[in-house]
């Protein structure tokens, strides 16, 4: 039997890069769409190291309507869309909201679009924790009201999944799953793929191992006087690869008609609470490094605390989390290691 083709939108980016390693190891044909905004195609590079595989990228805008198209006429056979490509500095879409409603919107409807007219059936759509807002109780199920956004990139993805539900539900046939991850970190436990952003990385972890190889003189603490145990933010921290393991699952139930619902959400977290000073403290223990940092203000658009309760994923998807804090400490800083021994 052929294998089933998949596009992954954004695949030269980090969580898009991990899947397709994923994808591609469980026996499907990936192809990329990927303008390389905020990614660099040495991903593929990685990709192949794993796999031995070779994956087509499409360097395309897919805000551009035509352009969006274009990937589609050319790969009429696709079974499924898999959709990452989305701007995604919270701190920046707190500055410039309507660049990410024109872009992560648009994308996503060309993109919707371009499935409509080549009847391509299945869409997992990359959704986010920071739907919830500051979530009035802990930890966050799939059922948790949604509160308002605290950037424009969160309300992209509240706005995302409502199209993609108005989408489905005007398209008999077709169905799709919002997965709404939480804090994704680490690398691939070889060392070859990993994250590795073209404009300054603001994400907590690779922040860290920056600060800790030397790139960066010091991390800074966004807040040390929220209601939590020791004064910083609370997130969920998941595994990049954990992760990308649950697309490849949530595909395959879509595949195999297993979704009771045309369009179906999960959370995707570790299903813990790490404060940023507790993710410091791991790192340092996970690589026996110490890390310079100090304490700053709070940074807007920052939620005080978020982590998921996964039991749906673990029950319909099959899926549980494999690494913990430290491991993702200890594989994105054998990344690090791996990537600036290259560049220098």
């Amino acid at each position: 039997m052929a294998k089933q083709k998949v596009l992954v939108t954004g695949g030269c980016g980090y969580i898009g890069s991990h899947t397709i390693v994923d994808l591609l190891e469980n026996g499907y044909e990936v192809i990329s769409a990927d303008n390389l905004f905020n990614a660099d195609e040495s991903a593929l590079d990685g990709i192949e190291a794993i796999t031995g595989q070779r994956v087509l990228n499409y360097r395309v805008d897919l805000a551009d309507r035509k352009a969006a198209r274009s990937v589609f006429e050319e790969q009429p056979d696709l079974a499924g869309v898999i959709h990452f490509a989305a701007f995604k500095f919270v701190g920046e879409s707190v500055q410039k909201p309507l660049l990410y409603f024109r872009n992560n919107l648009n994308s996503l409807i060309n993109v919707l679009e371009g499935m409509a007219l080549f009847g391509v059936p299945h869409f997992i759509f990359s959704s986010s924790c920071s739907v919830y807002g500051n979530a009035r109780a802990l930890p966050v199920t799939e059922e948790t009201p949604w509160q308002e956004a605290e950037s424009a990139y969160a309300r992209t993805k509240q706005m995302g999944e409502h199209i993609v539900r108005d989408f489905i539900r005007a398209q008999p046939g077709q169905q799709s799953i919002l997965l709404r991850y939480f804090n994704p970190a680490g690398a691939h436990p070889s060392a070859r793929l990993g994250e590795a952003p073209t404009v300054p990385a603001t994400n907590l972890v690779p922040v860290i191992t920056e600060v800790a190889i030397g790139k960066r003189e010091e991390l800074v603490v966004f807040g040390n006087d929220y209601n939590t145990r020791d004064g910083s933010c609370v997130r969920d921290y998941i595994h990049v690869m954990d992760l990308a393991r649950a697309h490849t699952l949530a595909l395959q139930r879509l595949e195999a008609g297993k979704d009771r619902e045309a369009c179906e959400v999960y959370n995707l977290g570790i299903g813990e609470g790490v404060t940023v000073l507790e993710a410091i403290a791991a790192f340092e223990n996970a690589t026996g490094q110490a890390l310079r940092y100090r304490i700053g203000p709070r940074r807007p658009g920052d939620v005080e605390a978020i982590y998921t309760n996964y039991d749906r994923a673990a029950r319909h998807l099959g899926w549980t989390p494999r690494y913990g804090i430290e491991e993702i400490m200890r594989t994105a800083w054998a990344w690090e290691q791996a990537r600036t021994a290259v560049t220098s």
